[in-house]
């Protein structure tokens, strides 16, 4: 089996469009597990996946697909690993929401957290705290929301209080009847790919090869989503920056993220504030991490990503018009 990642190149030198987005592109690496790589011009790629690279990607919970999105993250969590207890209260909740709904195409609600080592929370607690704050945004705004959880109950909940997608960190894979509530309400979702669950999913993480293996993974999980009734044109995908993965891990996925657009969906990336900014920007607040936060979605930006999840809409939002407005072709 061969693997193609699309180098991203200059609109000037003509070639293909990513996904039928901004980028553009003349050549791939082609990629096998064997440790064989080539560059190889657009010319020589099968026909079936040079389908799936340059396809436009359909709408998405009213998103178009044709430039990035913001999908500002909101957690009405007490414990969330950078904004824990700020939003955890309904009141403090709509305000955020209302302040981010002004610079992003879509929120992301969260009821539990999903930090290295977070214990689960209990059904009720989390349709508690997710259903009423959803119901409260969608009495007053039109602005898409997203419901971040891991079990189908709650993403019901969140769907019928108005919810529009199902962004799923286990990739419907903690919860068996997470993709029949998602197929029954007609409604898009985002898989994500970890390994095992917050709890561990930090113990000692080992991959064959972290790209390829996450690759399978998530084009495993939108087969298995079709086949439970989600068309792949409702489905985004996310390689899970950040889940049951090292520092070598992130860089290693953040460097060949045009390669995830061979499954044929949008790319969620989510690496807002996470613990490798730290790291390697010697930032221990997750808080002060933005301008990491920001350089990393930018850097998605260039690879084609359609959605990026960050704390830090404003300044996201800011960075990424000037990026777009000084970039040829963009």
């Amino acid at each position: 089996m061969s693997y193609w990642r699309p180098l991203i190149g200059e609109p000037a030198l003509g070639g293909a469009r990513l996904a039928g987005g901004w980028c553009h592109f003349t050549h791939v690496e082609r990629i096998r597990r064997n440790g064989d790589r080539a560059v190889v011009p657009i010319s020589d790629v099968p026909k079936h996946v040079m389908d799936r690279l340059t396809s436009p990607r359909d709408v998405l919970a009213g998103m178009a697909m044709n430039a990035p999105r913001i999908m500002g993250i909101l957690n009405v969590t007490p414990d969330s690993f950078s904004d824990g207890g700020l939003f955890d209260k309904p009141d403090a909740a709509l305000a955020q929401a209302r302040a981010m709904a002004e610079v992003s195409d879509i929120l992301d609600i969260g009821g539990e957290s999903t930090r290295p080592g977070a214990e689960p929370v209990g059904l009720d607690e989390e349709i508690a705290r997710t259903a009423p704050v959803i119901k409260a945004i969608r009495a007053e705004m039109d602005v898409p929301i997203s419901i971040d959880t891991r079990n189908a109950p709650v993403a019901e909940a969140a769907l019928e209080a108005g919810a529009d997608l199902v962004n799923d960190v286990s990739g419907f894979l903690y919860d068996g009847m997470m993709a029949r509530v998602t197929a029954e309400a007609g409604a898009p979702c985002c898989l994500m790919h970890s390994i095992e669950t917050p709890v561990t999913m930090q113990d000692d993480p080992v991959y064959e090869d972290v790209v390829l293996d996450v690759y399978d993974h998530l084009a495993e999980c939108v087969a298995a989503a079709v086949r439970q009734g989600i068309p792949r044109s409702k489905i985004c995908i996310d390689p899970g920056i950040g889940f049951g993965k090292t520092l070598d891990h992130n860089l290693a996925l953040l460097r060949n993220l045009s390669i995830f657009h061979g499954i044929g969906c949008p790319i969620l990336l989510g690496a807002s504030r996470k613990r490798f900014i730290g790291t390697i920007a010697d930032e221990p607040d997750a808080r002060g991490r933005m301008p990491g936060s920001v350089a990393v979605a930018l850097h998605g930006v260039r690879q084609g990503v359609q959605i990026l999840r960050v704390h830090d809409t404003d300044e996201t939002r800011q960075a990424l018009s000037l990026h777009m407005a000084v970039t040829p072709g963009m």
